[in-house]
């Protein structure tokens, strides 16, 4: 069986940014298990996947447009800190807030006394990715699988198995690479879309600081 929409795929992979460094891994880890097509992994990850079949390995550099896109400055703003109704917020922390455009993760990179400044960019905007992949397993979809829209059973996204996928998720869905989501905080628990290699049709209700 080769690759295809809704067939559900089990990847082992190591991705590194333009300097070689190591970005995420599975290598010594639980393999990505994921449903094919439903933007899971970033598009250019998952057009090169298309028509694999088991045993396939291959290599693949994503130019930023075929991954989390280009950094845009405009999503980096300085809010007033009221907004954050008294929270306690540091850098590094991750937000679920409301745009125009809907839910949109955001990073805060700096506190001051009077205001919070927020990156709304993907951690990996504007970064090259180079991916060494290997197709370890493809099998259809369950009817279950198909009707919710993500893999069931140990390593399948939308169970409590974490994935750890990299840069900053460690097997628990702490943000990281081919799919998991970020912690997020949010006063709705809205959920949080955005992972590492994908688009993460899976996300995370977790809240840290």
């Amino acid at each position: 069986m080769k690759v295809a929409p809704l067939s559900v795929v089990t990847l082992e992979y190591t991705v590194t940014d333009e300097h070689g460094e190591v970005i995420d891994t599975t290598v010594g880890k639980e393999p990505l298990i994921y449903l094919h097509g439903t933007r899971y992994l970033v598009s250019g990850l998952e057009a090169e996947l298309e028509g694999r079949s088991v045993g396939d390995a291959f290599e693949v550099t994503l130019a930023p447009a075929q991954a989390y896109g280009e950094f845009d400055e405009t999503l980096v703003q300085e809010v007033p800190g009221e907004l954050f109704d008294g929270m306690e917020v540091s850098e590094g922390d991750t937000f679920v807030a409301e745009t125009d455009d809907g839910h949109r993760p955001v990073t805060v990179v700096e506190v001051s006394e009077t205001f919070v400044k927020v990156d709304g960019n993907h951690p990996l905007a504007g970064v090259t990715l180079a991916f060494k992949v290997e197709v370890k397993d493809v099998r259809a979809a369950t009817a279950e699988e198909l009707a919710h829209g993500h893999v069931h059973g140990a390593g399948g996204c939308g169970h409590d198995h974490g994935h750890d996928h990299g840069h900053d998720h460690d097997h628990d869905h702490g943000g990281g690479c081919c799919g998991g989501g970020h912690h997020a905080h949010s006063h709705d628990e809205a959920e949080e879309k955005s992972g590492c290699c994908g688009g993460g049709s899976c996300g995370s209700k977790d809240h840290q600081h």
